[in-house]
């Protein structure tokens, strides 16, 4: 088989499921096969006719609780490449509407070119209101400063077979997908694509929910984020020692007022002690953090249920 994987995480939406499913089965017609994570829906739940219905060929991963966006497409691609053997490319993108179908084949058209492992969307205009894109400008600018790297993409993200299987074992999948096929330095292609418009509803995103997934993706690259931290708390510390020794120059040559000195060497003290203590701070921290091996079986703990209509499965 020489099928296009799909991989989308559903969420009490399976009326923009369903709207999706029919425009991938009009563009791709019987080209294409389905993983679709059901993320511990209760009012709506997923099940095979959704599929069935359009007949199209795929599996349904219903999972046994609510893990979150993230990890319900960390397992996803997980059970892709543990059960699908002959799988090639995969997409992965949200089943809303956001992530246009349409601009699939552009995607998938940069992996043609040997020196990509990973393409990757990146929106062209955004609809958001503009308290959130002053935030997004900003995070972006925070996100370069304190891990001099860039991100500007989200899940939309078409990837090649021996691509997946380096990411799946990689233990920061679960957290924040962007960020992690940023750290794996797998060769990275963005292409500037045109956001779709949502299928139904508004999105039950809020901004705390935005701001701990952008915090989650400073999580990924938490080593650099800690060393850069730890160098600029070492850089201020130096400068009140140097500091220090200029007001004390200034006590001796009698330049300094009554009181000044006191003052001002109080003021030194103090920073260079609490950024003496961050940096220490940093510096553990930075020994601790972990770099383990992901057990890509492990994504079966979540699963409670499978649906398929396809015999192509190990």
């Amino acid at each position: 088989m020489k099928k296009l994987i799909i991989v989308t995480p559903i969420y009490e939406d399976i009326e923009s499921a369903k709207k999706l499913f029919i425009e991938l089965k009009s563009q791709f017609n019987n080209e294409i096969f389905i993983v679709a994570i059901d993320d511990g829906s209760v009012k709506k739940p997923v099940d095979i006719d959704i599929l069935n219905n359009q007949d199209i060929e795929g599996v349904i991963l219903r999972l046994i609780k609510n893990v979150g966006h993230q990890q319900a497409i960390a397992i996803g691609l997980q059970y892709v490449e543990d059960k699908i053997d002959w799988a090639e490319k995969i997409v992965v993108m949200d089943s809303d509407g956001e992530d246009n179908p349409g601009t699939i084949p552009t995607l998938l058209h940069a992996l043609e070119n040997d020196s990509i492992d990973v393409s990757v969307g990146k929106r062209k205009n955004r609809s958001e209101g503009i308290k959130f894109q002053i935030f997004y400008k900003l995070y972006k600018a925070t996100f370069r400063v304190l891990t001099g790297r860039s991100i500007g993409f989200g899940n939309f993200v078409a990837i090649k077979i021996h691509a997946l299987k380096r990411i799946v074992k990689m233990q920061e999948i679960s957290t924040h997908l962007a960020a992690c096929i940023l750290s794996s330095k797998l060769r990275i292609n963005e292409q500037l694509l045109d956001r779709g418009k949502r299928y139904y509803g508004q999105s039950n995103s809020n901004f705390v929910g935005f701001a701990l997934h952008g915090f989650k993706a400073l999580m990924i690259f938490s080593e650099e984020v800690l060393v850069r931290v730890g160098i600029f708390c070492a850089y201020i510390a130096f400068l009140s020692i140097l500091g220090g020794f200029i007001a004390i120059l200034f006590k001796f040559l009698g330049v300094a007022t009554p009181g000044w000195f006191s003052i001002v060497m109080g003021v030194f003290v103090l920073v260079f002690l609490q950024t003496g203590t961050l940096t220490l701070m940093t510096l553990l921290l930075t020994g601790i953090v972990k770099n383990n091996v992901q057990d890509n079986t492990s994504y079966n703990l979540f699963i409670k249920k499978i649906y398929q209509n396809s015999k192509n499965i190990n």
